[in-house]
């Protein structure tokens, strides 16, 4: 492919074989259209997500936790979460872009804007692809294939419902970073590689692979760049900036964890790689990454062609570091870790429809994706698991506005994301003691606590003698029909 960009009958207004010409912004940008479209799919994907959150389905991990963390930065406090033994916001990933959107929550606290952002950032990488597919000169026909196939990726609708991660905010300039590398803009490129590794420490790989892409193709000084960046992000982190937080902070990032076998810290599992390359054997379940890379691979297969390859290089690290995690999260297309590899393949397919020189769009190919999304993603979880707690909605909501903002609460992890905009909210674990510890450490005033329906990392048993022992203690209690209690300590 040539790295620079051409002009074409459509970018001029002329008619083309995709079909009528689009009427395109004066700038040269993306056509008004697309934009529109762009704009109708995050409104789907917002309101599916906020459906979600309504039907009680998010939780504390993750969506409660960075609600709280960029509440707490907008309320000039240090962004420590109650939910999660204190973790520091920088400690989890090192995602500092996150405290750009502490302004929003000063004009209105609410956990809707990390959902929107969410929404929007999936739904707008589709416009930096229609300006790569059009540098890649394609026509107007394939450039919507190019889109469409973005929207059509599972993992995309998957990871728009799967609470809050801050790594979706990057896709788009995963794309504008492709975009950089290809016309070989060096500033751009290094300042794009700094605002992803913003996102999320994980996206190092992507931007690593990104490197690796340049190196393929011979562009030694972005490949440099792009591997000293991300390399020297890691060590950044792992070196000085989790142990420092850490230090004060007693909350740890759970992510090496997922690699102890190997190691207890992003240096050490990199270097027991190294040394002890047999314990991979035994430890990674080679089935499973086989299906998992077919998953993967299967919507956009029939689009990527041997040009594709250097591009799909690029997601090499990422898919190795999800196929070494002990976490079958990480090797599942409902979660987000395997998000930018979709980013990837869908450059990869761009590139193999470029290399045919075909100008008609591929139904039948369309068609396949279509029947792939139908498969693996999950709108059918509106139809079953996400109906699981619509009865309970209409008692929640009821005990939900008894709260009051200064209250310091113990509750489920499902309705803890609704409650996160305070300094002290969490879900009772078995590690959190009795009633009076809970009081005295975190100056709870207030549970709101369902023992029937426990929720995530809870039991009904340990719900049920908090509850008790705020009774024998003289807190004013209230119940609802279906098993929903509120307790609150009295003045």
């Amino acid at each position: 492919m040539s790295d620079r960009s051409h002009r074409h009958p459509e970018d001029s207004g002329a008619p083309s074989v995709g079909g009528p010409a689009l009427r395109t912004h004066p700038s040269g940008g993306p056509p008004e259209r697309l934009l529109a479209i762009c704009l109708a799919v995050a409104s789907g994907f917002w309101g599916l997500a906020a459906l979600r959150h309504a039907l009680l389905q998010s939780n504390s991990f993750d969506l409660g936790l960075f609600d709280q963390w960029v509440w707490l930065i907008s309320r000039g406090l240090a962004p420590v979460s109650s939910q999660s033994a204190d973790l520091h916001l920088l400690t989890d990933h090192g995602a500092w872009l996150l405290y750009g959107l502490a302004p929003l929550y000063v004009l209105l606290p609410t956990v809707q804007w990390l959902l929107a952002l969410q929404a929007l950032s999936l739904a707008f990488t589709a416009v930096p692809l229609w300006i790569l597919a059009r540098d890649a000169g394609l026509p107007q026909g394939l450039r919507w294939t190019v889109c469409g196939l973005w929207w059509l990726q599972p993992v995309v609708f998957n990871t728009n419902l799967f609470d809050f991660h801050p790594e979706v905010l990057a896709m788009p300039l995963l794309v504008v970073l492709v975009i950089a590398g290809r016309r070989q803009w060096i500033g751009a490129w290094a300042g794009l590689i700094l605002l992803i590794l913003g996102c999320r420490d994980g996206l190092a790989l992507v931007t690593l692979g990104l490197a690796l892409e340049q190196a393929v193709r011979r562009r030694w000084r972005l490949a440099g760049l792009g591997l000293g960046l991300s390399l020297g992000w890691l060590a950044l982190l792992s070196g000085w900036l989790y142990p420092l937080l850490t230090a004060r902070y007693p909350g740890v990032n759970a992510g090496t964890s997922r690699y102890s076998y190997l190691g207890d810290s992003i240096g050490a599992i990199a270097l027991g790689l190294i040394q002890h390359p047999q314990r991979i054997m035994g430890h990674v379940d080679w089935a499973g990454a086989a299906v998992y890379l077919l998953l993967l691979a299967l919507p956009l297969l029939p689009f990527w062609r041997r040009v594709s390859l250097p591009i799909l290089l690029a997601g090499v690290p990422l898919i190795a570091v999800n196929i070494l995690s002990e976490s079958g999260a990480q090797r599942s297309l409902v979660h987000h870790y395997s998000l930018p590899l979709a980013v990837i393949g869908v450059v990869a397919a761009l590139d193999g429809l470029a290399s045919e020189g075909e100008r008609r769009v591929p139904w039948r190919r369309i068609a396949w994706a279509a029947a792939c999304w139908a498969a693996l993603a999950k709108p059918w979880f509106f139809t079953g698991p996400y109906l699981g707690r619509l009865a309970m909605v209409p008692e929640s909501r009821s005990a939900l506005e008894l709260v009051k903002p200064g209250d310091a609460i113990a509750t489920t992890s499902y309705l803890a994301p609704h409650l996160s905009g305070r300094r002290i909210v969490l879900f009772p674990a078995a590690s959190d003691g009795d009633l009076e510890t809970l009081e005295r450490r975190r100056g709870i005033n207030l549970l709101l606590l369902h023992p029937q329906v426990p929720g995530w990392a809870s039991e009904g048993e340990l719900q049920r003698s908090l509850l008790e022992q705020a009774r024998r203690r003289g807190w004013s209690c209230r119940s609802w029909p279906r098993g929903l209690q509120l307790c609150r300590r009295l003045a």
